[in-house]
């Protein structure tokens, strides 16, 4: 593993059980603010829909709330659920991010609606899911681009400002159009990871130069729980645990306490799904993720991590960063 590896982070704006979601954002912004001191890359917002839980909807919102509050991470979506969502309205959020931001905005797309066919209906893009992503990205592509004469629909703000788009998938799919367009290219390994060194190296062997990038660049995201021994971490993780099997059984994602032991909670079935959900997850002290990570990446070249880090309390999520940066 590269000892220059840079490190980012992915926020789902949490919110803990008995929790506002004011308290949840105000805990964010304490989270980015720790990350930009520490030399982290990127901090990045996923879109979610009506998942009590998850305050991180209003997504362009909360970048540019992150973005105003910090002064040099980078700051995006990751990633915008592109479905949901005209790209004409997207190129407007996102072209007066940059506009207010320069430099400083990433613009991730992924091709699920990430959320239920319910709301995904709620979000009135009936008939314009999925398969027309590959049409919606040249779109975007074309309205952040520079004016061309006679162009009937511009993004005012956003024609011109090039805002870096990057494909995020958790299959093959994304990562062959992401080859295909010469566009940089984050895989889900956070909460897919069966697929992520078949996607990895399919994108970067079949990768074509583009105006945006000259050369294949790749992140993968992974679930990090750090900690000052591996003991404390497996108990922190806990928490990881139990809201990806609420997520199992349809039940509110409240980030909830951890807890001495998982037995009574789950059962046998349960207790492999949910591992077999988080097999990328790195726990432990510096050195044991440092080991970890080097396994992970032993057969399959990154050039960036991406961590999401589920830990209940705010003071110990922020010292988990601080573990996380020893390892690099």
């Amino acid at each position: 593993m590269s000892q220059t590896l840079p490190y980012s982070l992915l926020e789902l704006a949490s919110v803990r059980e008995g929790d506002s979601v004011a308290t949840t954002l105000s805990n964010s912004v304490a989270y980015a603010q720790h990350a930009e001191r520490l030399g982290f890359n990127r901090f990045w917002l996923a879109e979610h829909h009506n998942m009590e839980g998850i305050s991180s909807s209003a997504t362009s919102v909360l970048i540019g709330h992150i973005a105003g509050q910090t002064g040099r991470i980078r700051v995006g979506s990751g990633g915008v659920m592109l479905p949901n969502h005209p790209p004409l309205v997207i190129a407007e959020q996102f072209g007066t991010l940059a506009s207010l931001y320069p430099d400083r905005i990433d613009l991730g797309l992924g091709r699920a609606p990430g959320t239920d066919p319910v709301t995904a209906r709620a979000l009135r893009r009936d008939g314009l899911g999925a398969e027309q992503f590959p049409e919606d990205v040249a779109q975007l592509q074309h309205l952040l681009g520079p004016l061309q004469p006679r162009q009937p629909v511009k993004a005012i703000p956003g024609a011109g400002t090039r805002v870096p788009i990057w494909l995020l998938g958790s299959s093959l799919y994304s990562a062959q159009l992401a080859a295909q367009r010469g566009l940089p290219y984050a895989f889900a390994g956070h909460f897919a990871p069966r697929l992520y060194r078949e996607a990895l190296t399919l994108y970067r062997r079949y990768f074509q130069p583009s105006e945006q990038l000259d050369r294949p660049y790749s992140m993968l995201a992974l679930p990090a729980v750090a900690a000052d021994s591996l003991d404390e971490a497996r108990y922190l993780a806990t928490t990881s645990y139990q809201r990806i099997l609420a997520l199992f059984r349809g039940q509110p994602l409240w980030m909830k306490p951890p807890v001495e032991s998982m037995d009574g909670l789950w059962n046998a079935g349960e207790a492999a799904g949910v591992k077999d959900f988080l097999a990328l997850q790195v726990q432990g002290n510096a050195a044991d993720i440092r080991q970890q990570l080097a396994r992970t990446l032993a057969s399959v070249e990154v050039d960036e991590l991406m961590f999401t880090v589920d830990i209940h309390d705010p003071a110990a999520r922020r010292h988990a960063l601080d573990i996380l940066a020893e390892t690099r």
